[in-house]
């Protein structure tokens, strides 16, 4: 097998690789919902009652309302007037968007690929937008992902122990603590997922390079002059 044969192949299965790797990304991180539930005690009822903020993706965390439990006064305070702290929307959006592009992407490559190959070999226009895309491709992962993983510390501090603090009847007569809040690991891969698709795009870049002719610019010449022209003398 040439070596032209043994390129042909690297690029349907690199294409598989990325096209897995974003969907994981962006499932991981858009189906994402989850929870912040704190107990509450009151001065003339000191039992534990419980409230809960839901959240979820896109993560407009100033959006998500502490709801008591259905049929409950839980310490005279309409809970619904108070939220969880930030946005992150346009970190997680972003993140998700460019993930879902970029499996769009991928099936399109792939077709190009495996029915278009020789189209795809002959034109040099075509692996060098491929190319040019790759590195684009590479460097928007490290961004988006980046932003994301910075997103996502913000997510599990505004979430955590600290909502307490910033819960304005927690601060007068009601006694809070806090209670939990929902595993966010699935959260956690989609950011490993991402750093993953860098690197894959990265290493794939290689492949797209040699395919250019930035890689072998004589390629298409010597291909031109195989119709008779006699090559130098003396080689």
């Amino acid at each position: 097998m040439s070596l032209l044969q043994k390129d042909t192949r690297v690029a349907p299965r690199t294409g598989r690789d990325q096209q897995i790797a974003s969907i994981f990304a962006f499932a991981t991180c858009g189906g994402f919902k989850g929870k912040t539930e704190i107990q509450v005690s009151c001065p003339k009822n000191p039992e534990n009652r419980t409230i809960t903020a839901a959240f979820g993706y896109p993560f407009r965390l100033n959006q998500a309302a502490f709801q008591a439990p259905p049929g409950v006064n839980v310490c005279d305070v309409e809970w619904r007037d108070h939220v969880l702290i930030g946005d992150y929307s346009s970190s997680a959006q972003f993140y998700v968007t460019f993930a879902v592009f970029v499996f769009l992407y991928c099936m399109a490559a792939l077709l190009l690929y495996l029915g278009y190959t020789g189209l795809y070999r002959d034109s040099r226009k075509l692996t060098m937008t491929d190319f040019v895309v790759t590195l684009v491709a590479t460097f928007l992962w490290l961004v988006s992902t980046s932003a994301w993983a910075k997103a996502l510390t913000d997510i599990k501090i505004a979430t955590g122990p600290n909502i307490v603090r910033e819960l304005g009847p927690c601060n007068q007569r009601v006694t809070c603590h806090f209670g939990s809040v929902t595993s966010m690991g699935s959260l956690n891969v989609s950011v490993i997922f991402g750093f993953l698709n860098m690197i894959l795009w990265g290493g794939n870049a290689w492949f797209v390079y040699k395919e250019t002719s930035l890689h072998s610019p004589s390629n298409t010449s010597a291909s031109h002059g195989q119709g008779g022209v006699p090559p130098p003398s003396g080689i």
